[in-house]
């Protein structure tokens, strides 16, 4: 059963999402992450990402 990880984005460069954990809880490189989010709109959005990286800091 998946875990529920909860990270915040912090930083989205083109293609490329930044996102924050605890540093004792980050997910596996090639994990899926489902980013939600409320859309300028009104409409709710919800990307699947995956992990290609662990850049440090409590980072992906």
């Amino acid at each position: 059963m998946a875990e529920n990880n909860i990270g915040k984005v912090v930083q989205v460069i083109g293609p490329v999402l930044d996102v924050a954990f605890d540093p004792e809880n980050l997910p596996d490189i090639y994990n899926a992450l489902s980013v939600e989010s409320s859309g300028g709109n009104g409409s709710d959005v919800q990307l699947v990402v995956e992990v290609q990286q662990h850049i440090g800091r409590g980072m992906v």
